[in-house]
């Protein structure tokens, strides 16, 4: 079964505020959400996979120190 998580859940994972995670759907930026009804959902592992690649981007950006 997969693991889903709402806007709300998605920002606390992220550390980050909701209008954040809105403002990056907005702008086609973070991982693909979709609608169920009014609510937006994320695949848990498409959030987790997101933030591995931004700590591997800005790993490389730094070189090497994040």
């Amino acid at each position: 079964m997969t693991d889903y998580l709402t806007t709300e859940e998605f920002a606390h994972v992220a550390r980050t505020s909701v209008d954040t995670v809105r403002y990056w759907r907005h702008i086609g930026h973070g991982p693909m959400g979709f609608k169920v009804g009014r609510r937006v959902l994320y695949d848990r592992a498409d959030v987790l996979a997101w933030m591995a690649e931004a700590k591997a981007a800005a790993t490389t950006a730094s070189g090497g120190a994040a």
